[in-house]
């Protein structure tokens, strides 16, 4: 059984977590516009999500932990390996073709629009004024970055990149809401590395569809590109991502996540000079105002032991 104690200190583990998934996700915006410059979408997506599989079963045969999924987890399985992993990693990557990575970042990182109703309805989630207020913070911060002045609508191209990347956090956010609602028999970790492989097979056969055999331009840069999208940014932060899902409410989460896009833009500034205009400073201001209000009122009630609403 477990206790209240026991409780806060998943909660702290979780907000750890969440944190961690913050910095490296973010940093991988950047690293993934490098990383189409030498690979094509589709096999790019493909290849992180069969590294990360890979590594994933490497730690848990080493840990003795390796197991099927159980029956009753499978559903789950397959909604992450679906939604979450081949269907958004294949409209991120094709998006981001089209769009600079840190505008990207935001577009993908919308799903909190959906993931409100859905946790509402589907979850029974209730809203505190704190929470609302948080998430009108946010989206107000993103609705700043989708202004006309900021997102040209007459580009065919801009308008793709655009639509790809809202469709992609639409299935993120029917993941989301899955995870907090799904009765786990297994650990997130043992069932990753089976969602990864699902999701790289039918982005295989999706890469081998659209593009052909592969033909990656080899290079340091791309290996290290790699590297970085294999065991870092797909096993751990995936895993990571469900863990936190699965511990904190689908609104936490989500409106937590979006410093994610917060971190996108900085790093996609520094390192590739994408363009901070007035219109992204204002956006993520107030995106971060609602994250570290939506953050703070969950970690003390935490602290508190008072349970979040169900």
């Amino acid at each position: 059984m477990e206790t209240a104690d026991t409780d806060r200190s998943g909660r702290r583990g979780a907000y750890l977590l969440l944190a961690a998934v913050i910095l490296l996700w973010g940093a991988n915006w950047p690293v993934m516009k490098v990383g189409l410059e030498s690979i094509t979408p589709f096999w790019f997506a493909a290849s992180r999500a069969l590294m990360g599989a890979a590594c994933l079963f490497a730690v848990l045969l080493w840990q003795g932990r390796f197991r099927l999924p159980p029956r009753r987890d499978l559903p789950v399985v397959v909604s992450i390996g679906l939604f979450q992993i081949a269907v958004a990693l294949a409209l991120i990557h094709f998006g981001l073709k089209f769009v600079d990575a840190g505008r990207s970042a935001i577009l993908a990182y919308t799903f909190p629009l959906w993931v409100a109703p859905l946790a509402v309805v589907l979850l029974g989630e209730h809203l505190s004024r704190a929470k609302i207020g948080g998430l009108a913070l946010g989206l107000g911060g993103i609705a700043v970055m989708f202004s006309p002045t900021a997102v040209d609508f007459t580009d065919p191209d801009s308008l793709l990149g655009n639509g790809l990347l809202l469709l992609a956090s639409l299935n993120w956010a029917v993941a989301v809401v899955h995870i907090r609602g799904h009765t786990w028999e297994a650990a997130p970790i043992q069932l990753m590395p089976w969602q990864l492989l699902l999701g790289g097979v039918i982005l295989v056969a999706i890469a081998a569809a659209f593009e052909g055999a592969p033909a990656p331009d080899w290079s340091p840069g791309l290996i290290a590109v790699l590297a970085y999208n294999g065991p870092i940014a797909s096993a751990f932060c995936f895993w990571a991502y469900v863990t936190v899902a699965k511990r904190l409410p689908a609104m936490s989460t989500a409106l937590g996540s979006l410093g994610v896009p917060v971190t996108g833009a900085l790093t996609s500034a520094w390192f590739l000079g994408d363009d901070l205009g007035l219109h992204k400073i204002s956006g993520l201001a107030l995106i971060s105002l609602g994250v570290v209000l939506v953050t703070v009122v969950d970690l003390q009630r935490s602290k508190q032991g008072a349970k979040e609403p169900a």
